[in-house]
């Protein structure tokens, strides 16, 4: 499971109301366009789930305690953190039908970005299980089963209505991040999405996470270490000279070579998994 955290994604715990256990879990998505670009940069992703729970906030109406969904699941195999285990759905969690079913939102729409990857509804299944350990029943229905809606799409209601398979190739999940088996290949530490390498328009100095210890000692392998001591889990200066001199030393110069991470550096890194 590649989760991204709440923590990670630069959010506060959430205010959501707390609800320990439902009927299942319930599968939506967000039933405007979305964009394709998603397909090819996960921080797209990052940035489309920041926008729904930035709206969902200004929603002065229904005045949303949180973005409405426990979860969301993008192309590229993601399980983005919203109010997370053991939080009721919906704007308050008020309403009848919010106590039924906890709710995850595939990141495709009504138009541009319609169909789901395998890696997205391995994300989601990914995501029923995970809430399945932490108090969700048996049930996975659509939006629309209760509700006079399209949502969740006819593609991902399609998959629901066949019991929401997980597509082979897509692992398997036991509520926690899988850690590899002693012998076996390493796994590497899927990129985070830029937010979590910043804090606003600056590097997110003085962040701790075993990610950052994990990349400091591949960058020191590499031959890009600028540390005096360390690297450990604070992100410091050091880090970012550090990575910069890696991106450099990829061929990237001028803004390009500059902190943060992107994607395609940081798969070349080959962090391990932590």
């Amino acid at each position: 499971m590649k989760l991204v955290t709440r923590s990670q994604l630069g959010w506060p715990a959430s205010a959501a109301p707390t609800q320990t256990s439902t009927k299942g879990v319930k599968v939506h998505y967000e039933g405007t366009a979305v964009s394709t670009k998603l397909l090819a940069d996960h921080d797209e992703c990052i940035a489309e789930w920041k926008a729904i729970r930035k709206s969902h906030l200004a929603n002065k109406v229904e005045n949303y305690s949180d973005v409405a969904y426990n979860y969301a699941a993008c192309p590229h195999g993601f399980l983005l953190e919203g109010r997370g285990i053991g939080k009721r759905t919906g704007a308050n969690g008020n309403q009848e039908l919010n106590k039924a079913h906890y709710a995850i939102v595939g990141l495709v729409g009504s138009s541009g970005l319609v169909a789901p990857t395998d890696a997205m509804l391995g994300a989601i299944r990914d995501g029923i299980e995970l809430l399945r350990a932490h108090g969700a029943g048996q049930e996975i229905k659509g939006h629309k089963d209760g509700y006079a809606t399209s949502c969740p799409g006819p593609s991902l209601y399609a998959w629901v209505q066949k019991g929401a398979p997980r597509p082979a190739g897509t692992g398997g999940s036991t509520g926690t991040p899988t850690k590899p088996s002693t012998g076996s290949k390493p796994k590497l530490e899927p990129y985070p999405g830029r937010a979590f390498f910043m804090s606003g328009s600056q590097p997110a100095l003085g962040k701790r996470s075993s990610i950052f210890t994990a990349m400091g000692k591949r960058l020191v392998a590499v031959g890009c270490g600028r540390y005096h001591v360390g690297p450990g889990p604070e992100l410091g200066k050091a880090d970012v000279a550090s990575y910069e001199a890696w991106q450099r030393k990829l061929g990237y110069s001028g803004a390009d070579a500059k902190w943060p991470p992107g994607p395609t550096s940081w798969n070349k890194l080959q962090v391990p998994n932590t």
